[in-house]
């Protein structure tokens, strides 16, 4: 899960990127990363660290120029994240290229053998989107082979790179002297849409960066789609994929988007509703609602479902936990005692909510059980007579390989467990999950143009259809810096999509 903007105007663009990147800082905080392009030369500041820490004034001052690129980022591969690896990315040649990338290769070990031994192309670090600028560069190469760049060679390098890439990509690249290209993957799986205002044209991965910067949002970019924006604000747009089909990840609107987002014409706020009304038919089939004195949120995401179920259910609805905002989100922290420190630090519960009551409490997700259970057990030392937890997503039962931080089956408390078995790690009284169908069906219903979503992490049903049980291994083992958990990827099984 990455941030990632692109702008070409005709001003200074340096603080737009900059106001673009805080509005997307939810979608990492691990490091950040501006370039900007003025005379055909590039000027980049990128570190570790969230916007507001990485660019002081003297680095603005270093930015400028009337287009250029953005990102926050969360490393998915690894737990020790080095400088090297914040984007942007640069290669010299062919013209000078830089990008940013939101997504997860499933074949970049492959591709990066392939450029060393066939493209003869030199990967310095160990990040994807390092193999994928490389690929970029090759194929538009190849295209060009030695003739000015034209529209037309952009769009068919991308076709190459669609045959060659496997996963989810959106990518935003500029190209020196001539303008920026953003294209999507073919199933569409990362978001990536673009706004308009009266001197600049706006790509990022969510709409509310084009609306907070006072960008008129226009559209989504279709999966496979690519667009090439010239240096005076003239766009071209081509169909680049054989066969896309829009499958964006279902993950994006249970927790990772921001809910005054719209994804792929879907409002982010009210598939949380939504998911808010089936998790409460699931509720009553469970616990009584006679049994439940309120219904606690846990911040932040979790907001809008819980407040609709508390209606339906004719329940209270109240503020339990007290977050504090100068804490990073836990789910995307490394390491399970970081993790459990920082809840504590995180939120803070207002005893009164909870002594002497039966709570409920929604969550939008459970992956690791490990906040779950901090929770929990918090809501019991403020008094609480009884815990109940529901979730307003179904069991994170798979690994993600699409660039979401859950890769390792072994970091997933519901893998290979019941409900029941997972219930008593949390701790809780009763666990109430929501319902794989249901979450789809709450969704998809707001836009039914999409067929279908990426929820491997709940169906294990991966999308691209080019990832089994080595490849997952392989990943996982990347992840924790080649420490292959191989009992649990022995025992990974993946079901048939035709189930």
């Amino acid at each position: 899960m990455c941030g990632i903007v692109g702008v070409v105007s005709n001003a200074p663009v340096n603080q737009l990127i900059y106001d673009a990147l805080l509005l997307l800082q939810h979608r990492g905080q691990d490091a950040a990363g501006i370039v900007t392009q003025q005379d055909n030369k590039f000027f980049m500041h990128k570190a570790k660290g969230m916007v507001k820490d990485v660019f002081r004034t003297r680095n603005m001052r270093a930015l400028p120029g009337q287009c250029g690129l953005g990102q926050v980022r969360y490393p998915t591969a690894g737990n020790a994240f080095s400088e090297e690896e914040a984007q942007p990315f640069y290669v010299n040649a062919p013209f000078g290229i830089v990008l940013v990338h939101n997504g997860n290769l499933t074949n970049a070990h492959a591709l990066k053998h392939e450029l060393f031994t066939v493209d003869h192309r030199h990967i310095n670090t160990e990040s994807d989107s390092e193999v994928l600028l490389n690929v970029l560069a090759h194929e538009i190469e190849r295209t060009t082979r030695g003739m000015p760049l034209q529209p037309a060679h952009l769009f068919e390098a991308v076709r190459q790179v669609h045959l060659r890439v496997k996963g989810s990509y959106a990518v935003i690249a500029l190209i020196a002297g001539h303008g920026v290209l953003a294209f999507r993957d073919p199933f569409g799986i990362r978001p990536l849409c673009i706004g308009r205002s009266a001197d600049q044209i706006m790509l990022a991965s969510e709409s509310v960066a084009l609306e907070g910067t006072l960008h008129q949002f226009e559209r989504d970019l279709a999966p496979g789609e690519a667009v090439f924006i010239d240096l005076q604000g003239q766009m071209q747009a081509q169909q680049c994929a054989k066969a896309p089909v829009l499958n964006p990840c279902i993950f994006e609107f249970v927790y990772l988007a921001r809910p005054d987002s719209v994804m792929d014409g879907i409002s982010v706020y009210q598939a949380r509703l939504n998911l808010g009304q089936t998790l409460a038919k699931r509720v009553v089939s469970t616990v009584p609602p006679s049994e439940i004195d309120v219904v606690i949120p846990i911040p932040e995401s979790s907001r809008p479902s819980a407040a609709q179920l508390a209606q339906l259910l004719g329940l209270p609805y109240r503020e339990g936990f007290v977050k504090n905002r100068y804490v990073g989100r836990t789910f995307i922290m490394p390491g399970q005692a970081v993790r459990k420190k920082s809840v504590r630090q995180k939120l803070n519960a207002i005893a009164s909510e909870f002594k002497g009551r039966n709570v409920l409490l929604v969550d939008d997700s459970i992956v690791r059980g490990t906040t779950s259970q901090e929770i929990v057990q918090m809501a019991r030392d403020a008094g609480a007579r009884k815990v109940y937890l529901a979730s307003a997503a179904p069991p994170v039962r798979y690994p993600n390989v699409y660039g979401i931080d859950m890769p390792t089956s072994a970091e997933l408390v519901a893998y290979d467990r019941s409900v029941e078995e997972v219930r008593a790690i949390i701790g809780c009284d009763a666990l109430i999950y929501q319902d794989v169908e249901a979450m789809k069906s709450a969704i998809g219903d707001l836009n039914t143009a999409i067929k279908g979503f990426d929820a491997s992490c709940f169906d294990g049903i991966y999308v691209t259809g080019d990832v089994g049980v080595a490849d997952i291994a392989r990943l996982s083992g990347a992840r924790v810096s080649g420490q292959e958990d191989a009992h649990d990827s022995s025992r990974l099984a993946l079901p048939n999509p035709a189930d």
